[in-house]
């Protein structure tokens, strides 16, 4: 069986995750999106609901499952007997980060090699902190992200818009 991780912070999940994850779901038995857990970001979504918003987001694709992990992806990969680390590359100015940090997998664990996904081209300006702004001013993020995605970011800022008028 090959297995991929495709790992990611997903704060929140968009089209274009979504599509990256469909074209490795083709390509691969198993794909497990895991949920980074990472010390230096502040997310607006806590680890569980973004796994339970990307669970929603792919849940028509049976060969896909979603975990939260903390750690060294590839002692992460190594645990679930992964074959491959998949990465989507939207531009040209994410290669530099990304290339850098397969061929830094690479020489943590040469057994697990890193794939680069492409989304279609209607996501390559997408990410999710663009989502997050649009979203903070009550702009309309339907066409960027999935309807479970669209109304948690609504109550989230909502919600802290509620909190700061309460100050």
């Amino acid at each position: 069986m090959r297995i991929a991780i495709y790992p990611g912070t997903f704060d929140p999940i968009t089209y274009g995750h979504v599509d990256v994850a469909e074209r490795a779901a083709k390509l691969f038995d198993k794909v497990i999106i895991c949920v980074a857990v990472n010390t230096l970001k502040a997310p607006l979504f806590t680890g569980a609901e973004r796994v339970e918003l990307i669970k929603d987001a792919v849940k028509d694709i049976k060969n896909i499952e979603v975990e939260e992990f903390e750690g060294l992806l590839v002692d992460y990969a190594k645990k679930k007997k992964a074959d491959a680390i998949v990465r989507g590359l939207r531009a040209v100015s994410d290669f530099e980060y990304e290339f850098q940090m397969a061929l830094t997998n690479r020489k943590l664990c040469s057994d697990i090699n890193t794939v680069f996904l492409m989304p279609h081209e209607n996501y390559t300006y997408l990410n999710s902190t663009i989502v997050r702004e649009i979203a903070s001013f009550d702009g309309d993020v339907s066409g960027f992200v999935p309807p479970n995605v669209k109304k948690r970011l609504e109550e989230k800022y909502r919600d802290s818009k509620t909190k700061l008028r309460r100050k």
